[in-house]
């Protein structure tokens, strides 16, 4: 049967609105049925031939719907682009040109800004002290530079803050308050003894022991403490060699103190009244004794400054900060006392051991806490130092009720926190 003209009229028309010619060729039976119902008195019996398709390289792509038969305007891209059909632009292409512009900055007036003063200072000359030989066979000492600045920096610094054990504990403050000037000077004698080597915290608690527990017939007060000290020569002498042990047993090199105090005690009795020599001829000759010892003992005790008291610290510092060069405490104290005043033999071992034991450590300086720091007067200073924050304990009790079953019920424990704060 023949279709109508008026349905293959409007066959052409679909397929003159389709964009692309080969697609309209290419569609498949369902799309051409469904076009073929637009004829006059179709009834749907009617049978339309596949056309064979042209040669194509493309595979045939499914037909689609009306509303599909006006495809979208592709968006367009930002990017120039170039006909293909045209191999040379049109436009000649543009030549870049450099232009140098010349600036010119007027800078405003600024008036002079003064320089603040740094904190740290520059660094002092350093002049040890120096010595010449007279013809009568003795020297005459130069004291080293700057001396008076540094030492009345560090006084100032200890007496603010006098916390350093030796300020509490010192060998000086160890005699029993209420005892006989006699006794006071033989407590003196014997703390300077057990000192070597130990600890002043270690010092004072054996002088402790001594004074309480010496002997056994101590008078007591109301409160149970000792009214009067056991600590004599004649308690010392009478002891056992092994309760008086046991008594310093903490410190060190306590066996040969021991021989040394029993020693001394006798020495004492027999020679000295019981009294400690006021000379340091006669301090030497004790068994134990030494040169440090002596001139610390006749200060303390008997206000005598005959020379100065040079331990481990008074040596180190004085070489740390340049003073002198010397290669033990025996030669330091030659060295200060050709130089430094006489009223400052008592309070410079002092002074010096508080230093060493809280400020200028033998190990770990903490320059950052000394007043020296940044005036340029110390030689040992140690640059770039800062103070770490340190850790405070705080503790704090708590009342816990725990229950006890079969023990008497409930009971109340005190509980210890210890808190670290800092």
């Amino acid at each position: 049967m023949r279709t109508s003209k008026v349905s293959q009229d409007t066959t052409r028309i679909f397929s003159a609105l389709s964009t692309n010619a080969r697609s309209a060729t290419r569609r498949s039976t369902r799309s051409s049925k469904l076009i073929s119902t637009f004829s006059l008195g179709h009834d749907g019996t009617v049978e339309i031939k596949e056309q064979d398709e042209p040669h194509s390289e493309t595979p045939p792509s499914p037909a689609a719907d009306i509303e599909d038969a006006f495809e979208p305007s592709p968006q367009l891209s930002r990017k120039r682009k170039r006909r293909s059909d045209s191999p040379h632009p049109s436009t000649p292409p543009s030549k870049l040109s450099s232009t140098r512009i010349k600036a010119e900055i007027t800078s405003p007036t600024l008036e002079p800004i003064l320089a603040t003063a740094s904190p740290r200072q520059k660094a002092l000359p350093k002049i040890p002290a120096r010595r010449k030989p007279l013809p009568n066979g003795t020297y005459a000492y130069t004291p080293p530079s700057n001396w008076t600045t540094m030492y009345n920096i560090v006084k100032d610094q200890r007496e603010r803050n006098p916390t350093a054990p030796v300020d509490t504990m010192g060998c000086e403050d160890l005699f029993w308050q209420s005892a006989s000037p006699k006794e006071q000077r033989y407590h003196t004698l014997v703390a300077l003894m057990l000192s070597s080597q130990t600890k002043d915290t270690v010092t004072a608690a054996a002088m402790y022991r001594l004074h309480t527990e010496l002997a056994p017939l101590a008078s007591l007060d109301d409160d149970g403490k000792a009214i009067s000290s056991s600590l004599t020569v004649q308690n010392i002498v009478s002891c056992d060699a092994k309760h008086l042990d046991s008594l310093i047993g903490k410190v060190g090199f306590h066996n040969n103190k021991t021989k040394y105090l029993k020693s001394t005690a006798q020495i004492l009795l027999d020679e000295h009244d019981g009294d400690v020599p006021s000379t340091l001829e006669g301090l030497v000759a004790l068994p134990g004794v030494g040169p440090k010892m002596a001139f610390l003992c006749l200060s303390g005790a008997w206000g005598l400054d005959h020379g100065i008291g040079v331990d481990v610290h008074v040596h180190r510092i004085t070489n740390l900060w340049g003073w002198h060069a010397t290669k033990n405490p025996e030669e330091t104290r030659m060295w200060l006392e050709g130089w430094l005043p006489r009223e400052k033999w008592h309070e410079i071992n002092k002074l010096l051991v508080g230093l060493g034991q809280t400020v200028c450590l033998p190990v770990g300086r903490r320059c950052g806490e000394c007043d020296l720091q940044g005036t340029g007067l110390c030689k040992g200073e140690v640059r770039g130092w800062k103070a770490s924050p340190r850790k405070i304990k705080v503790e704090e009790k708590k009342v816990v009720g725990v229950k006890y079953e079969g023990m008497g019920g409930e009971r109340n424990i005190e509980k210890l926190e210890i808190k670290c704060e800092g």
